[in-house]
């Protein structure tokens, strides 16, 4: 848990980075200003909610050793930037994907209004979303962890099947 600032395994962090994980460490950061911004400032509040965006970075935690990131990484480094912009956005859907999954694998752990916190969330943070609001325009092919309907595409997906197997973003539409 960190705020303000953080140094990791991938280098100094500070609370602009929000919630990540670090491959390298493979620590997952969690920024506490972020849990209070979701609440007040995205209108996302909510346990499942901040449950929601820690099992997302455990999610890049399943990537990280199951070798997916790295496959990502070496494929992004032949890339430009804006391609690989969009390969990041399906290793986001997937932590999303991968986050509805554990979620439906402790439906006993969900009380009423969890699951509906928990798509707020996703819709509160997707890069279009944040960017209209940020700077009144959206920039498709700057987004870096998708759009709010695609993540809560994914975080249902996963939610509805309980399957990590389902959480495959890579081959298709997303």
């Amino acid at each position: 848990f960190y705020e303000g600032g953080v140094q990791s395994g991938c280098g100094q962090a500070s609370s602009a980075a929000g919630p990540f994980y670090c491959p390298a460490d493979r620590g997952i950061y969690l920024d506490t200003g972020f849990f209070r911004e979701l609440a007040t400032r995205f209108g996302a509040a909510g346990d499942f909610a901040q449950n929601y965006v820690i099992a997302h970075e455990v999610g890049h935690h399943i990537q990280n050793v199951s070798g997916t990131m790295e496959q990502v990484r070496a494929r992004q480094s032949r890339m430009s930037q804006a391609e690989g912009n969009a390969l990041s956005v399906r290793v986001e859907l997937q932590a999303d994907c991968y986050a509805g999954v554990w979620a439906a694998q402790n439906r006993e752990r969900l009380e009423a209004g969890d699951i509906e916190e928990g798509l707020r969330a996703a819709e509160a943070i997707g890069d279009d979303t944040l960017q209209r609001q940020a700077q009144g325009t959206i920039v498709p092919e700057s987004f870096t962890h998708g759009t709010s309907a695609q993540r809560m595409k994914w975080l249902k997906r996963g939610l509805d099947s309980g399957n990590p197997a389902v959480c495959d973003t890579f081959s298709g539409a997303i």
